[in-house]
């Protein structure tokens, strides 16, 4: 309870400051981690280093430096998504791109699935959308288990459903989209047991195949849904786009290949803004041994 309780005032903290500051202390975070020995250093040195070979080992070291400042921001402006009002997180929304295929598909009389990878501040996409259509979002309960009603008033402030990642939760999802509704789910977390392996810039990830179950049975327009975080705290740039066709293929390993694809085309657009520091590539194939993550 105690470390519950000091992560909501950290995090309430940095809620109420204006986001430059709030990004001036999130990128000073970050460039400490870079600095220090710690495990999102480790993993975020792995990942760039078998993802990215083409970087020489400078350039590898300079994504590294300007992946982990950007996951400082991450972390500090969590609190303006948790805590701000449903207005201010309207105003730091500076742009938005893409937004008429939300529409088209509404028109036709379609739900939308709405993919939002752990890309730039990821957590804005959902508290945007809900307020102009009615979502349902899967969430994986946080490891702090006191945080989870806290997490869940949070993301569903401007009217989002929240779900777990349970049976139930996923019944939740189809029928949100059977009704018309919208969907929203994080496409590039390692599922455990039950996904497939896909690449992921060249190498084997085990990938939910959850996303095309869904597209198929509900017929839902399938959209990659993202938030650049733009410089020196100017806000955020909102970004739907279309996914290829094939997301929808009933072969599931064709269906992830085309998604994670499309997840790799955004990351390579803005590198250091993905979250490096997640163990992507932890579940291996059968027969391959040697820990993808060994020191």
């Amino acid at each position: 309870m105690m470390r519950a309780w000091l992560v909501r005032g950290f995090l309430r903290l940095m809620g109420v400051l204006p986001l430059p500051a709030n990004h001036a202390i999130g990128s000073l975070l970050g460039s400490l981690v870079a600095w220090l020995p710690s495990r999102a250093r480790r993993i975020g040195r792995i990942n760039i280093a078998r993802c990215l070979p083409q970087l020489d080992a400078a350039a590898q070291r300079r994504l590294l430096r300007r992946s982990l400042r950007e996951a400082g921001k991450t972390l500090t402006e969590m609190g303006i998504m948790w805590f701000a009002s449903p207005r201010r997180i309207q105003r730091l929304v500076r742009e938005t791109r893409g937004m008429a295929l939300i529409e088209a598909a509404h028109a036709s009389g379609k739900g939308v699935l709405f993919l939002t990878p752990h890309f730039g501040a990821w957590e804005i996409s959902s508290l945007y959308h809900a307020t102009a259509h009615p979502i349902t979002c899967l969430y994986r309960p946080p490891r702090l288990r006191a945080l989870e009603a806290t997490l869940c008033r949070a993301r569903s402030r401007t009217g989002a459903r929240l779900v777990p990642t349970t049976a139930a939760g996923v019944r939740a999802l189809y029928r949100a989209l059977e009704d018309g509704e919208d969907a929203g789910l994080l496409p590039d977390q390692d599922p455990g047991r039950g996904g497939v392996f896909a690449p992921f810039f060249g190498i084997p990830a085990n990938t939910m195949v959850l996303v095309p179950r869904l597209l198929q049975r509900t017929g839902a327009t399938a959209l990659l849904a993202w938030a650049e975080r733009l410089p020196w705290g100017r806000g955020y740039r909102l970004h739907v786009e279309p996914l290829p066709a094939a997301v929808h293929d009933p072969d599931p390993v064709a269906a992830a290949t085309a998604m994670n694809a499309a997840i790799e085309d955004l990351v390579r657009r803005r590198p250091e803004q993905y979250q490096w520091s997640y163990k992507r590539f932890r579940v291996r194939p059968p027969g391959e041994r040697t820990p993808f993550y060994a020191n």
